[in-house]
């Protein structure tokens, strides 16, 4: 199995986790969902794999959550799945897929049990702050 990231890269937190994969000296395969798209089984496949609910995955800001009546607790994982088929800007990200298991990597440190060989040198985040320091 190779390292998976769905990724967004007009997202910082995403950027920081790709560069934290590359870090590790993995090049992962880089899925662009917002271009991509969704499928129901990939989102139930992914969410049973990072033991999420469709709700635990909904972005709720900067998306259309709110406009489109999401927030909502009586709103079905059916129909929240439904949504983020039809805008699939509504899943947080990055998702992070390693032979070591699946994960919404937010914030970016959650990436770190992910991956295979650990950092031997320190890796920043965009605006400066360590992710890690070995």
């Amino acid at each position: 199995m190779t390292t998976v990231i769905h990724h967004n890269p007009d997202c910082g937190t995403s950027r920081n986790v790709l560069a934290v994969i590359r870090a590790s000296g993995t090049e992962p395969v880089v899925i662009e969902y917002l271009q991509t798209g969704w499928t129901r089984p990939q989102l139930q496949a992914l969410f049973a794999a990072a033991d999420l609910t469709p709700r635990d995955a909904l972005r709720t800001s900067k998306s259309p959550a709110e406009e489109l009546g999401l927030l909502d607790p009586s709103v079905s994982d059916a129909a929240l799945l439904d949504a983020m088929i039809t805008h699939p800007v509504l899943v947080n990200r990055p998702i992070v897929c390693t032979p070591k298991g699946t994960a919404l990597c937010r914030p970016s440190e959650a990436v770190l049990p992910l991956l295979e060989t650990p950092l031997t040198e320190p890796v920043y985040k965009e605006d400066g702050s360590a992710i890690v320091t070995p």
